[in-house]
């Protein structure tokens, strides 16, 4: 079975803009998915990015425009300007990485709500209980995100030492077994295409 490891951050709207495409074409060609959540701060300053507050305005205007664009090509509701962000993505990130550990649930479907929650209804995914509301709905215990702190906490870190070794800079970020490497939700139809060629 092919794996591929998913690096991104809660608060990466290229990352809730990958939508369920990622679980769709991992169910399709027989692929395992291993969900790696980490801190894009940390991340930037060890591979040469640039946090969005830092970008000159000219980037930061495109970066607008791109958003607009793909969010109405893939008929996905958005608020480009969400009030709570940026945000602390860490407990939101701790919650994925316990569910993940406990099974049970669709996890696909808490890293989507949690975005969802950010990016489209407007809530703070740092808070408690926006965690426990979308781990309930992903058919997880929403209990989850009061245990395993410092699990989650080693694991996050842990995530970012992967990312760097790994050769990944930006989110979301997706790497096969085999060594390949995709950046964005705009590649995620070359990630499609190599499953189906090594599969083939």
């Amino acid at each position: 079975m092919t794996q591929i490891d998913y690096y991104f951050t809660v608060l990466s709207p290229w990352a809730y803009l990958a939508g369920s495409r990622l679980e769709d074409m991992a169910a399709r060609h027989g692929a395992g998915v291993t969900y790696k959540p980490l801190d894009i701060g940390q991340l930037f300053m060890r591979t040469g990015g640039t946090l969005p507050k830092d970008r000159h305005p000219s980037r930061m205007d495109y970066r607008m425009q791109e958003l607009k664009r793909w969010s109405k090509a893939l008929d996905l509701p958005m608020n480009h300007t969400p009030a709570h962000w940026p945000t602390n993505g860490a407990p939101a990130s701790y919650a994925i990485i316990a569910a993940q550990s406990a099974g049970g649930g669709d996890l696909g479907a808490l890293v989507h709500g949690i975005m969802r929650a950010c990016w489209v209804d407007e809530k703070d995914i740092a808070q408690d209980e926006v965690i426990k509301a979308c781990l309930s709905d992903a058919g997880y215990d929403p209990g989850l995100a009061d245990r395993g702190l410092l699990a989650g906490a080693e694991a996050y870190g842990r995530n970012l030492e992967d990312a760097v070794s790994a050769g990944v800079f930006g989110s979301p970020f997706y790497v096969c077994d085999d060594g390949e490497k995709f950046w964005g939700q705009d590649r995620l139809d070359a990630l499609d295409r190599h499953l189906g060629d090594k599969n083939g």
